[in-house]
Order: C-alpha cells, then sequence, then structure tokens
C-alpha cells in the first residue's frame, strides 16, 4: 500500500530539461561541444535535408548557435547549414541524447511516443531503431552500447583508450 497517491498531478515536471541544461553546461565547462540527436517529426522545426532516419545531430555549443534558449518545453536557436542562418525549434521530449563530441559522453532519453495505431492493454515498447556501426543508440537498460573503440578496457600501457574518432561517437554512461 502506497502512502504517496500517485495522481498525474503529483508527478511534477519532466527532469529532461533540467538534465539536457545540466549536460550542456558540463560540456562548455570542460570544453566539449555539446551534441543533440533529436527525433524528428512534424513537430520539430530543423534542415530537413540533413535528416537521416528521422533522426538529425546538431552542434548546440555557443559558437555554432545564436540566441540559444534551452527551455522547459522548447529549445531554440539559430544556426548556419550550408552557410545560410535556419531558425531550430526543438521540442525538450524529441531530445534523445546529449553527448559530447570529443569523447561521446552524455545522456540518452526515450524515443518519443507516437499515436498508437492498435489499442491493447500491454504497455506500448519503444521499437529498437536501426544504427550505422559505431552510431548513437539508445540504451535499453543499465548501461549504454559502445563501440569496441570506446570500451572502458584499457589498452596494454593501462592508459584509457583514446575515443573513437570520424562518424558520430558512441555514448559513455556517466556515473
Amino acid at each position: 500500500m502506497s502512502l504517496i497517491p500517485t495522481t498525474p498531478g503529483n508527478a511534477g515536471t519532466s527532469t529532461r530539461p533540467y538534465l539536457i541544461r545540466a549536460l550542456h553546461d558540463w560540456c562548455t565547462d570542460n570544453g566539449f561541444t555539446p551534441y543533440l540527436a533529436v527525433y524528428v517529426d512534424a513537430s520539430v522545426q530543423v534542415p530537413m535535408e540533413y535528416v537521416k532516419n528521422n533522426e538529425i545531430v546538431l552542434n548546440v555549443g555557443f559558437e555554432a548557435t545564436t540566441s540559444l534558449k534551452l527551455g522547459n518545453e522548447l529549445i531554440e536557436f539559430k544556426a548556419r547549414f550550408g552557410g545560410a542562418s535556419r531558425d531550430i525549434a526543438v521540442p525538450v521530449d524529441h531530445v534523445i541524447a546529449i553527448y559530447a563530441r570529443e569523447n561521446g559522453q552524455g545522456m540518452a532519453f526515450p524515443v518519443p511516443s507516437e499515436p498508437a495505431t492498435v489499442t491493447s492493454p500491454e504497455p506500448a515498447l519503444v521499437p529498437e531503431r536501426p544504427t550505422q556501426p559505431g552510431g548513437l543508440r539508445l540504451a535499453t537498460g543499465d548501461a549504454l552500447p559502445t563501440t569496441e573503440a570506446a570500451s572502458s578496457k584499457p589498452t596494454d600501457d593501462g592508459e584509457p583508450p583514446e575515443p573513437p574518432t570520424g562518424g558520430r561517437p558512441a555514448l559513455k554512461r556517466i556515473k
């Protein structure tokens, strides 16, 4: 028996915008470039020519953006794509990861649920999205998947391995 009511009014606001802001601050404070991986649908305003598999990765560092606003409901900024300035608007619940470009450290979030087409008493499961080797993948358990190059195994000299180069970095769990 629970002493705390579980009504939606007691759920509070989402932690996602606060975690995004915290990791953005951590990246910039440490000289890293914060990247957002975004699930793209009709509610997201991004250059569609850069969207692949309903996802886009955006550099949200202060050097790459103008008028960056990391709000509780919407992330807004201006950025240059192919030399042209574009207005970007991303609902916070469409951010599926924020991570540092240089080392892949960050956090992944669930993909936003889409309107259900089939009614079922069972909870809806998020289908696994295909990724390219070494690409960004959403964790479904305790650990975030990483590529072999980004594993935590030390090298022969006892030093941690270098972050992967080329392509998109893999996420790494921060404890």
